[in-house]
Formats: structure tokens, C-alpha cells, sequence
């Protein structure tokens, strides 16, 4: 496996010469400095690639090139957004980067309700509280109908925690949940994301789903003439929020993702904390069934509880079988080594706690603490070379 980082750009408070002492070879990034729909141009790229390439480094796998609203609505200019598309995916290729990675999650990105959740002794981590995300969907953004997505327990409790929380503690969910995460496409208001959300509903996933579908149709041939393979990254959480459609949540969702455009460059991203989420997504056996079609693995782990709520546990912790993944996924690599083909799977260690030498820096992202991760990269390292031992 080829041991990747995610590295945001030259703004980074972690430096490349730091990305290069963590031991890993590759580099995992986007041209964040571009809107969302425009084309990526091909000097951007190649600029960026030069600062990797001159830390020592390869730039492996883009994450991501975000997809437009209004590519998955198939309303207003999408099809000069999917044009737009096509050209950055051609000067992917021209750059020389074999992977992209992309999501078709619907208003909101990666979604968590704490991002400081404190643990006993691993530092803090990123949390999702059903709890906590109830209160706002239903108490603060006041959605339409927002109570009929839930249970009346949950609501119960919803409002119970809603009725204690002081203005700060709102303002500081709200935050969390709509003004954008690391690597999502931006913020919301709350006028402006309930209009989304309406919009998406009225949608549905049948249609959310066939809208990716003729997306896919589009750019995968664009990406197979540049050599690009295109690995669609989960829903996380990989169920519906705010009422809306989700359509990579499951590996019955992976499978028609996969089987409607048949081709090696339509792939996917297997995201072990984002998939783990449900505990009906058994991530070995998804692993030995997409093996051919992984183009990318985060490797992530968390702690599920029966409401829906997770946090993210210690990389070789948690309810997710690591071990068991990383093993699957040697073999496929060994599968594809004896098939003649050259084709090792860059992986990343995705998140990482935030651990007492970082608390309270300024500039550290949210799940991308700087040793949070090196120490998740180290521990699932030692996993890869055993495991590869004991295969030789």
C-alpha cells in the first residue's frame, strides 16, 4: 500500500518537510483557491505538484474535486458545470495524478455536532451526537417537517437538551454543523440551507441517485482517456441528515454505483470510518467484493452507539476490524500483482485525535492534527508490514 497524507495546500500549518519525516510517500490534496464549479487549470497543478515533488514527495491521489450543486440537482448550468468537470479531470491527467477522489453528498459535506470531544487519555476526538444534531434540526434550524424524520424518544431528548443549552453552546453546534469542515465546499446560513434541503427533498434518492449516474456517464469515458481512475468517497455519516437522500451509504448503493457505468476508472474510495458508521456495512466483506474497484482507502475507525451517535476512536480501535480490512486489502493488491498489473492502493490514515502538544495551537484543522495522525499512520503501518510478513 502506498502511505498517503492529506495535505491542504501551501497555507497548511503542516509543512511538507513535516509530511516527509511521518515516513509516508505520497500526498493527498485539492486546488482549494478554485471555486466550486469553475475548471481546475492545468498551471495550478502543475505548480502544486512541483512544491510536492520538491519536498521528496509524489502527489498521489486529488481529494477532491467538489461537485456542484447543481450537477447533482441537474438544474440551472449543470451541464457546463459537468463540462467544466471534464477539463479538470483532463488536467488531472496531464499532471500526471492517477486518482480522484469526489463525493455526491447533498447540501451538507462531512458532518460532526463536537469537534473537541474529550477522551480519556487519547486526547479529543470528532464526535456525531444524534442527540445534539436532532436539537438543532428540529429547535434551531426549525426545518419543515423535521420532526416526522425522527423518533418520538429522540425528539424527547432532543428537546430536553435543546431547553439547557445556553446561546453559546448553539452558536458553537451551529458552527460545527453548517459552517464547513476541512475539505467540504463552504457554509450555510440557515435561510440558505433550509432552501437547499427543500430542494434535495423534493429531489428524493431515486433521483439524487440517477442524477449521479448521468454524471458518471459523462466524465468517467473523459477520465479513462486521461488516465485517471474516479473513487467516489462515502456519505459520512452514511445515513440520511436533515431528511435528505443519501446514495453512498451502502454496499448495495456501491454496487449500482459501479454496475451502471462499467469501467476500471469508475471506482471507489473505501473510507473505513465513514462506511463503519453503520453497523450493517461489514468493511471485509466490502473490501474482497470492490477489491478491483478500490482506488483509495481512508483508514479511520469509531465507536458506534445504537441511536446513530459515533465518535472517532483510536485508528486500531473501535468497532471496525482494521486488522481484518488491511488484510483483505493486501490480498487484493497480491491479486492484482499476480494479474500483472502495477496497481498498489494509496491509503491515508484519516483523522487522527487531537493530542496534548496540539490543544489549543492555533490553525489545526479538525481531524488533522498534525500527531494525531503520525500516530495513527505509525500504528497502522506496523499492522501493513506484519500482515505483509506473514503473506510472503
Amino acid at each position: 500500500m502506498i502511505e498517503t497524507w492529506r495535505w491542504f495546500d501551501l497555507n497548511d500549518p503542516i509543512s511538507l518537510k513535516k509530511v516527509a519525516q511521518t515516513g509516508a510517500q505520497g500526498i493527498v490534496s485539492s486546488l482549494n483557491e478554485v471555486p466550486t464549479g469553475e475548471p481546475w487549470p492545468l498551471e495550478n497543478l502543475l505548480s502544486r505538484k512541483e512544491a510536492i515533488e520538491n519536498a521528496g514527495l509524489k502527489w498521489t491521489v486529488v481529494e477532491s474535486i467538489p461537485v456542484h450543486n447543481d450537477i447533482k440537482t441537474r438544474k440551472g448550468n449543470y451541464q457546463q458545470l459537468i463540462e467544466n468537470y471534464k477539463e479538470s479531470i483532463k488536467n488531472v491527467g496531464k499532471a500526471g495524478i492517477g486518482a480522484v477522489c469526489y463525493n455526491f453528498m447533498p447540501v451538507v459535506d462531512w458532518t460532526r455536532t463536537n469537534l473537541d470531544y474529550l477522551l480519556e487519555n487519547t486526547g479529543s476526538a470528532l464526535r456525531f451526537d444524534m442527540v445534539d444534531f436532532v436539537a438543532y434540526d428540529i429547535f434551531v434550524l426549525e426545518r419543515p417537517n423535521a420532526k416526522a424524520s425522527y423518533n418520538d424518544d429522540l425528539i424527547s431528548e432532543a428537546k430536553a437538551y435543546f431547553e439547557k443549552m445556553s446561546p453559546e453552546q448553539v452558536a458553537l453546534l451551529e458552527r460545527n454543523i453548517i459552517a464547513g469542515l476541512p475539505g467540504g465546499e463552504g457554509s450555510y446560513t440557515r435561510e440558505s440551507i433550509r432552501a437547499a434541503i427543500a430542494e434535495f427533498i423534493e429531489l428524493g434518492e431515486e433521483g439524487l441517485r440517477q442524477n449521479l449516474i448521468a454524471f458518471l456517464a459523462e466524465i468517467v469515458p473523459v477520465a479513462e482517456q486521461s488516465g485517471v481512475n474516479l473513487c467516489v468517497h462515502p456519505d459520512d455519516p452514511p445515513f440520511s441528515l436533515f431528511g435528505l437522500p443519501r446514495v453512498v451509504s451502502t454496499a448495495e448503493d456501491v454496487r449500482k454505483i459501479l454496475s451502471a457505468v462499467d469501467s476500471p476508472a469508475n471506482g471507489l474510495t473505501l473510507c473505513a470510518g465513514s462506511f463503519g458508521a453503520r453497523a450493517d456495512n461489514n468493511l471485509v466483506d466490502m473490501a474482497n467484493e470492490f477489491g478491483p474497484k478500490i482506488h483509495f482507502v481512508h483508514l479511520r475507525n469509531v465507536v458506534r452507539e445504537e441511536n446513530g451517535s459515533f465518535y472517532e476512536a483510536e485508528h486500531l480501535d473501535g468497532d471496525n476490524d482494521m486488522v481484518g480490512l488491511i488484510d483483505a486489502l493486501l490480498t487484493e493488491e497480491k491479486r492484482r500483482k499476480l494479474a500483472g498489473q502495477d496497481m498498489p492502493i494509496p491509503m491515508r490514515p484519516d483523522h487522527g485525535h487531537l493530542l496534548d502538544d496540539e490543544a489549543g495551537q492555533p490553525n489545526v484543522k479538525p481531524g488533522y492534527s498534525y500527531l494525531g495522525r503520525l500516530k495513527g499512520l505509525a500504528e497502522l503501518r506496523g499492522v501493513i508490514h506484519a500482515i505483509s510478513h506473514i503473506k510472503q
